[in-house]
């Protein structure tokens, strides 16, 4: 009954961690974390881990997603460069 509990418990934080942006996704790039300036395109935000912290985190992954810029997604065109960029080891 202990090792059940522990496991029941153990599988309850996996799913919390994975659902918060911040933990999930890693690094946070300058992009995410700068506000666009007056004239410049809002950044858009990643719907998937808004719900999830909404529903599982009860607002507290929303409030440290949005302070630490994870809840937003990646510049499309850095992320266009990294994708055309395959290292040479990497490449079959």
């Amino acid at each position: 009954m202990k090792k059940a509990s522990q496991f029941f418990l153990l599988v309850i934080m996996v799913v919390y961690m994975i659902s918060c942006a911040t933990i999930r996704d890693g690094r946070v790039t300058t992009y995410q974390r700068t506000k666009p300036r007056p004239g410049e395109p809002m950044r858009q935000i990643k719907v998937g881990a808004f719900i999830w912290d909404l529903i599982l985190w009860g607002g507290a992954g929303v409030i440290i997603d949005f302070a630490t810029g994870a809840i937003y997604k990646p510049d499309p065109v850095e992320m266009r460069k990294h994708e055309q960029y395959v290292p040479h080891s990497a490449r079959h």
